[in-house]
């Protein structure tokens, strides 16, 4: 323990450690300290499974030995209980048909001390399914205190911090996790079902593109060059699609240096899935489908609660164009307000807006929209029709080439999803690029860069394909009910402490 720990500590909780140690101290004077040599046959979850169905006589006539281990977590006279895993079970202790050696080893545990124990089980007279201690041994001494039992870790910023302890004491945070990866297993499962393949492509990059975000920047010693962590993979999956790989989806990690919020973690987790001779309608009903099944898989028959809101999954999903959106949320009867540039900007004004000079008209009719709309979407909606501007990898539309045939999807006031109908134009994408260069030039950090074997790849040819990528750490907040994207991340990134604390 370092100096600056030990500071944090109150004096009782010091006086704990040092008598811990004592007696890690005894152990290791006696033997090994960290055996590892006992087997766990039995997970508690496996036996209440297999065993607590049973009345209590027939249990006992069935005789069976069990052998546990886990983390003590409560301790009230002769019983223990043990956390194994995901579940717990009970422990009892008869001092007087236990072995002197064993009865030392219970008097001398701690909370959060990790043993092993073999013994028969059996039900109490309240009918709790329990392992009689036939022999125990301590596997590992816990030399620091677990946070009081009936509180748990409730300072979020040590649960964050020090997760390992928040998992401990704090079971409604060891189910978020548990519904995560259940989340993540039925996505797979779902594109599986598709016809989707899953891939992995290139998280160091030489040249970081797919999305409009500032990167992380690093040096490969071996070839002498700068590199930069991917902000997104779409690049590399519509090389694939090129490459005849018609159905393609990732689950991986992407980063972007910006700020940290309630929403936004640099590093986050994205799905990302690409589908050859589909459009962006096709995507909207694909999403629209996957969001249903995921709530039905975790048995929330297409309605969740989040955060004091309920979100019906089984209606159709609003779809409505940026324009009609402002209107609809802003009260705007008269839609030639979305006419011309100075129409656009003098709405803007008259909202309150703050919008850059050098901004195109596009990129003020987004600002106008993340500012006034967003937060309203509670319900799922797909916002579709964005301005060429701001959508420099889809494709125009047919009709209208001053917007695209992009949506994203929108959910209690955040974007969830962002899809489109995929640029294939080889020579529109290079055009595109070279203005994402300008605005580089021009200060714009999140400009893209020029991609050139991308566009050679588009040379190639790739079929009419559509896109998308959904935030997989903001729909885990969604299912889970968290209102923080740091909730949901294991380990989320933090300010340092001396920032904080001067």
């Amino acid at each position: 323990m370092n100096s600056d720990q030990q500071e944090k500590l109150s004096p009782s909780e010091n006086k704990l450690i040092a008598q811990r140690r004592e007696k890690l101290e005894v152990i290791r004077a006696s033997g090994i300290a960290y055996p590892n040599d006992f087997y766990r046959e039995n997970r508690a979850q496996e036996l209440i499974k297999d065993f607590n169905q049973l009345e209590k006589d027939d249990l006992e006539s069935l005789s069976f030995c069990a052998a546990v281990a886990g983390r003590v977590i409560r301790m009230r006279g002769p019983f223990v209980v043990l956390q194994d895993g995901d579940s717990t079970i009970q422990l009892y202790a008869n001092n007087k048909e236990l072995a002197v050696d064993y009865v030392e080893c219970l008097k001398g545990l701690d909370l959060g001390d990790i043993i092993g124990v073999n013994g028969k089980l059996f039900k109490t007279g309240k009918g709790e399914l329990t392992v009689r201690i036939a022999s125990v041994r301590l596997l590992t001494k816990s030399l620091r205190p677990l946070p009081d039992k009936h509180k748990g870790l409730i300072d979020t910023e040590l649960r964050y911090r020090q997760r390992y302890v928040d998992l401990i004491a704090n079971q409604d945070s060891r189910n978020v996790f548990l519904t995560r990866s259940k989340i993540i297993r039925y996505i797979r499962d779902y594109f599986e079902n598709a016809s989707f393949i899953e891939v992995e492509t290139p998280m160091m990059q030489v040249i970081p593109g797919g999305a409009t975000a500032r990167p992380f920047v690093t040096h490969h010693n071996a070839l002498d060059q700068d590199m930069y962590l991917r902000v997104a993979p779409e690049l590399y999956l519509k090389r694939l699609i090129v490459g005849g790989l018609d159905r393609v989806f990732e689950l991986n990690r992407n980063f972007r240096n910006e700020g940290l919020s309630t929403k936004h973690n640099p590093e986050f987790t994205m799905l990302e899935f690409y589908q050859a001779f589909a459009n962006y309608h096709d995507l909207m009903d694909l999403t629209e489908d996957l969001f249903k099944v995921v709530a039905e898989r975790l048995g929330k028959d297409s309605k969740i609660e989040y955060q004091g809101l309920t979100i019906d999954f089984m209606k159709p999903f609003t779809r409505l164009s940026v324009t009609d959106a402002i209107a609809k949320v802003c009260k705007i009867e008269n839609k030639s307000v979305f006419s011309s540039d100075e129409n656009i900007r003098s709405l803007a004004e008259e909202l309150n807006v703050a919008c850059d000079k050098g901004w195109g008209q596009g990129r003020v009719l987004m600002e106008i929209f993340d500012q006034k709309v967003e937060h309203e979407l509670t319900q799922p909606t797909f916002i579709t029709e964005y301005p060429l501007e701001v959508s420099p990898l889809a494709r125009r539309n047919q009709d209208n080439p001053e917007i695209t045939d992009r949506f994203e999807l929108f959910i209690a006031g955040r974007e969830i999803a962002n899809g489109f109908s995929e640029l294939n134009d080889s020579e529109d994408q290079a055009e595109r690029f070279r203005e994402q260069v300008l605005q580089k030039e021009a200060g714009d950090n999140e400009a893209m860069h020029f991609d050139a074997d991308y566009i050679e790849a588009l040379e190639y040819g790739m079929p009419p394909t559509a896109g998308e990528g959904i935030g997989i750490d903001r729909l885990i907040m969604l299912f889970t009910d968290t209102a923080s994207i740091k909730d949901v991340l294991l380990f989320p990134h933090m300010r340092p402490r001396s920032e904080i604390e001067s």
